[in-house]
């Protein structure tokens, strides 16, 4: 099975504003499901790196992504690292509240949250599985 991806409104506006593409996000996720994971937070969070174009990823962004292994990935926050070292414990617990409703979210939810722009499906490999 292939890991669906998603942006929430507010990361694909800080993906337009910083130049991260689908791609990006597409091999952020890939690295993800390889077992790259640059930290587990726990409750269906991750925190993975982004490099910002033309540089590494130490200097780059952080991403907090509601993930399930080869299944979905929801790009939810983002921010440069010489913005925020890390995230408040109360903006944890909030993520982790958010991860355990995404994640329970089954396929008609996932198309209504689309449907009405809450969430934007990532095309990865030049193709957007179907939604029905």
């Amino acid at each position: 099975m292939c890991t669906r991806v998603f942006v929430n409104k507010p990361f694909n506006r800080f993906a337009r504003k910083n130049g991260i593409d689908d791609a990006e996000m597409c091999r952020t996720v890939q690295d993800a499901d390889r077992g790259l994971i640059d930290a587990d937070l726990g409750g269906g969070v991750i925190k993975q790196r982004i490099a910002r174009k033309g540089g590494g990823k130490s200097g780059g962004f952080r991403t907090l992504i509601v993930f399930r292994l080869r299944d979905l990935a929801v790009f939810v926050h983002g921010f440069a690292k010489n913005e925020a070292e890390n995230i408040r414990s109360d903006e944890l617990i909030a993520l982790r509240k958010l991860a355990s409703v995404l994640l329970a979210y089954e396929e008609g939810q996932i198309a209504e949250a689309v449907r009405v722009g809450a969430l934007r499906e990532v095309q990865c490999d030049g193709k957007r599985e179907a939604i029905s």
